[in-house]
């Protein structure tokens, strides 16, 4: 593959993890190897029963006890942002892997359960021919400098605001 680069998928609207999810995808249809770590989250979605049936190209961990956006981090959170950041650190430097996608670092980031200089670091040591994709909201202009590819979406419009919750299939 060549040089591995860093993206980032950031801002207040939908679609960053579902868009590092479909380059994950294309990197299995490709042959690739892919390691995808969740910060935060601890739900069980529709996209684990896929990448379920890609595991010999997909890896998925989550490092998360539950969405914190409605609720204070406890020691629970950071133990576990902790312990995904140690075997994370391991992953991109083993360059066993030509995808790395973080998903919500940034909202872990954010919320103090691993902090900036963890994402920098991260992002200066990866081997050299791996990819790095960092999703989440909060996104810190450090990590945006080090970036080759910075995406912000934007909502503009969403169907919650009519009262639609999360769907299967869709949001979850």
């Amino acid at each position: 593959m060549g040089k591995g680069y860093v993206q980032v998928y950031t801002g207040h609207g939908k679609g960053k993890t579902t868009a590092a999810l479909g380059l994950a995808v294309r990197a299995a249809g490709a042959g690739l190897r892919v390691f995808i770590a969740q910060f935060v989250k601890h739900e069980r979605c529709s996209e684990h029963a896929m990448i379920e049936r890609l595991n010999q190209f997909i890896t998925l961990k989550q490092y998360g006890m539950g969405l914190i956006l409605k609720r204070k981090p406890n020691d629970n959170d950071r133990k576990a942002a902790q312990e995904g950041l140690r075997e994370i650190r391991d992953v991109l430097r083993s360059g066993t892997y030509d995808v790395v996608v973080l998903d919500e670092a940034n909202v872990a980031a954010k919320y103090d359960l691993i902090s900036i200089e963890d994402i920098l670091e991260l992002i200066d040591h990866k081997a050299e021919g791996t990819e790095l994709i960092i999703t989440g909201r909060y996104a810190d202009e450090r990590v945006m400098q080090k970036a080759d590819l910075v995406t912000e979406m934007r909502e503009i419009k969403h169907y919650k605001e009519k009262g639609v919750r999360a769907r299967i299939g869709i949001e979850k």
